[in-house]
């Protein structure tokens, strides 16, 4: 496996096709934007089964509640890296590559994935932008070993970008997961790094069964992998108290060079595979904090990507307040 320093670094910038069109040139006239946003139609033609759960619908319910509230004219289009093997044959073993690859369409949706949160740190890791989103699917924080999909997700999408922040020279990472399910992926590729802080809210209860809270790290590791545990009918204020208590005054200390959001929307309110009663607000008041963690420490560099999140509708409303308090500034 690759070390930090030879992690690939390549990618590639651009504008893309769906409706979210400033470029940079475009821009300069303009000025600059705050947030990148990466989506494409590839996103959409990855299908587990006919009326799964993690279908094609969440993104495109996204794109209309974004162009529906204006945000698609406040977001620079961020095009994806097209060939992302090196970087996940980087993280994840030959075997499990191999397996993926097998998979029709989705094999190449899941590395249009990966793809997408490689360009998005390389453009908040040149100032392009501040911060960035990425609308893809399939969700990584699952995403082992195995040589097969764990909880629809294929690739460790957040552990690959990390590992490429850390190769452009981000040495201390932060990554906030806050999706219902545990990111147990991204625990175990972390667990023992002492450059990875792991910040994971969740209900241990849910699958995959994991995120004991005393699992807090392994050697130079330990104390930089928090798991909280919050239980069915989570509110607003449970939520924000883990972060006030649990998240903060370590964060104030590991002090990261760059930040990376699992965003997993399952954690709101009516999800219809969660159990939370999170509202908008709450995702409004943690990006908030995000933001101003980052503008303390890593000069505002944050790279949000999309994980659970299964009630459209919900969904939507949800990623719309994410971006509208990345937008803001």
């Amino acid at each position: 496996m690759k070390s930090r320093r030879q992690f690939v670094l390549d990618a590639s910038l651009g504008a893309i096709g769906v409706g979210f069109s400033p470029t940079s040139s475009e821009l300069e006239s303009q000025g600059k934007r705050n947030t990148g946003f990466v989506s494409h139609d590839i996103y959409q033609e990855h299908v587990i089964s006919p009326g799964h759960p993690e279908s094609p619908e969440r993104l495109r319910r996204i794109l209309v509640e974004l162009k529906t509230r204006g945000l698609d004219q406040e977001l620079l289009s961020i095009k994806r890296v097209e060939d992302p093997k090196t970087n996940i044959e980087g993280h994840h073993k030959e075997n499990h590559v191999a397996a993926i690859r097998n998979i029709p369409t989705t094999s190449a949706v899941a590395e249009a994935a990966v793809g997408g949160a490689l360009a998005a740190v390389k453009a908040v890791a040149e100032g392009r932008v501040n911060n960035a989103f990425c609308a893809v699917r399939p969700p990584g924080h699952h995403a082992n070993n195995t040589g097969q999909e764990e909880g629809f997700c294929f690739y460790s999408n957040a552990a690959i970008a990390t590992k490429y922040a850390q190769a452009l020279g981000f040495e201390k990472v932060l990554i906030i997961d806050w999706d219902y399910h545990h990111g147990n992926a991204t625990q175990n590729a972390f667990y023992d790094d002492p450059t990875v802080l792991f910040f994971s809210s969740h209900d241990w209860q849910a699958y995959p069964g994991t995120g004991d809270p005393a699992l807090t790290g392994v050697g130079d590791g330990t104390g930089l992998n928090i798991n909280v545990d919050l239980g069915c009918g989570t509110k607003d204020k449970d939520m924000l108290k883990a972060w006030d208590k649990k998240l903060l005054p370590v964060a104030e200390s590991f002090k990261p060079d760059f930040i990376i959001i699992s965003a997993g929307f399952d954690s709101r309110m009516e999800d219809t595979l969660g159990c939370f009663d999170v509202t908008d607000d709450a995702f409004r008041r943690m990006t908030r904090t995000t933001m101003d963690v980052a503008r303390r420490h890593c000069g505002g560099r944050i790279v949000s990507m999309l994980e659970g999140g299964y009630n459209v509708d919900g969904l939507a409303k949800a990623v719309a307040a994410h971006l509208e308090t990345f937008v803001e500034g």
